[in-house]
């Protein structure tokens, strides 16, 4: 090879050399972290969650495609597949992963006692055995739940319903937080002239089912933030509005798809209280240094289309207190 050629080929090798190792410098320059985010399944309310989680990140600094490598994951509702993406993240070693959602959390927290784990929109942390209770856990455990006091979801029954004797439940059984739902409904009910009737949906197919299996039984349904349910809430929708059964829910995003009420956090809020907690991992704070945390930022939807489709006159004063109000 002649002395221009190796000149040039040595020109093009040292170029491409520069470049790369100019892109990676630069990278790693700004401190790129990598965060993973691994939910149950998708709709409105986890949906809200990841997003808020995002703005918050790229609020403190944490920017998508500049220094921060940004993976999600939907389990599709399958609690097997939950646990082969938590797997594969954890292979991954990020510096974060977000579980959204109780089963996704729980098998974040199965497959690794090393990565940090920020869980969201878990009811009971504790009763989910991801904390041994609300102080700062001392593992790689931490997040933010959204659990709801339930004397407040029992007064709004009685208010959208006053002579409510009845309440249904629909849920999937082999969800933690709605069993530790159900079980504390069953103590409080009474105490406001009430019982619960519960129909089992361990899958989003027998939503409606589980729906019909109420009529005639109950005089409201209640519904939480069961992610069996909320995926096809739609088919519980259709069941109350045919039967003129009055649905209450505790996800505000389920006023817009049907229900009469809810008294709920704000999904998008909790994932941007999530993306704090994310935030301080990846500045350094050890997640076994943070304690779990709740929402206190409660917010009231109503629907009166909904109310007048399911045989329910709302009182003024409880529109009148509405946040937000849907009309159609």
């Amino acid at each position: 090879m002649s002395t221009m050629g190796k000149f040039a080929k040595c020109t093009v090798l040292c170029a491409v050399a520069a470049t790369l190792l100019g892109t990676t410098g630069a990278a790693f320059a700004q401190g790129t972290k990598s965060v993973a985010v691994l939910a149950i399944v998708e709709h409105p309310a986890l949906d809200a969650i990841r997003d808020g989680a995002r703005d918050e990140l790229k609020a403190e600094g944490y920017e998508v495609g500049k220094n921060l490598k940004w993976e999600y994951q939907s389990a599709q509702g399958n609690v097997g597949t939950a646990a082969q993406i938590a797997r594969k993240f954890v292979g991954d070693q990020p510096d974060v992963i977000i579980g959204i959602a109780t089963p996704t959390a729980q098998a974040v927290a199965a497959a690794t006692k090393s990565v940090p784990l920020v869980y969201s929109a878990v009811t009971d942390p504790v009763a989910a055995q991801l904390v041994k209770n609300w102080a700062p856990s001392g593992t790689n455990v931490t997040g933010v739940s959204d659990k709801l006091p339930l004397d407040k979801q029992v007064a709004l029954i009685k208010r959208v319903v006053p002579n409510a004797k009845r309440v249904g439940m629909v849920y999937n059984p082999g969800e933690a937080n709605s069993v530790v739902v159900v079980n504390e409904l069953k103590k409080l009910l009474p105490a406001a002239g009430m019982t619960l009737v519960e129909a089992a949906a361990p899958r989003t197919v027998d939503i409606s089912s589980a729906a019909s299996s109420l009529v005639g039984k109950v005089d409201v349904i209640y519904t939480n933030t069961d992610n069996n349910v909320v995926s096809a809430y739609e088919s519980l929708v259709k069941v109350a509005n045919d039967r003129k059964i009055p649905l209450v829910a505790s996800d505000t995003d389920s006023v817009k798809r049907g229900a009469i009420a809810a008294l709920g956090v704000n999904y998008y809020d909790l994932g941007r209280q999530t993306g704090k907690v994310v935030g301080r991992i990846l500045k350094g704070e050890k997640p076994g240094a943070i304690a779990s945390q709740t929402s206190s930022n409660l917010e009231l939807f109503v629907n009166t289309a909904a109310a007048a489709k399911q045989g329910v006159k709302l009182s003024d004063d409880l529109v009148k207190e509405a946040k937000t109000v849907i009309k159609q």
